[in-house]
């Protein structure tokens, strides 16, 4: 079994809803995510032969996932009220609604289904909500 490591990080800020306890405010991460892509074999064609998939694309899909997160507010839908999220967004604040609460595991699968469907075969995907705090997702 083969596999690529590659990651990319990005800032924004997020709340728990119903959490009794600081991650209950508004608070900021530098996320630094982590994607392990495997394959039983290597590529034979020409442009990708004796590789498991071209790093350049395999970061490249990443990236652009990360970067729509990017210094936004990340929300679980329906977790603020509506004139408050009017009001923000009227002061032109960049709000991303997830229909999932945005812990680093729920991250974790998120980046985990969004790679692969982009059709890499991915082992497992790591999220570090601090650089010393990290929640991991792969399949059975």
């Amino acid at each position: 079994m083969y596999s690529l490591t590659i990651e990319q990080s990005f800032d924004s800020a997020h709340f728990l809803a119903g959490y009794e306890g600081k991650c209950g405010n508004i608070h900021g991460h530098r996320w630094r995510v982590v994607v392990e892509a495997k394959s039983e074999e290597l590529r034979q064609d020409k442009q990708q032969r004796g590789m498991c998939v071209d790093f350049a694309e395999l970061k490249k899909d990443l990236k652009s996932e990360v970067e729509h997160l990017d210094h936004t507010l990340i929300i679980e839908r329906n977790t603020l009220k509506e004139p408050t999220l009017a009001a923000l967004t009227e002061e032109g604040f960049r709000i991303i609604q997830v229909e999932f609460r945005p812990t680093a595991e729920n991250f974790a699968r998120f980046f985990y289904e969004r790679m692969t469907e982009k059709g890499y075969q991915v082992e497992t995907v790591h999220v570090y909500e601090t650089p010393n705090n990290c929640a991991s997702y792969r399949q059975k």
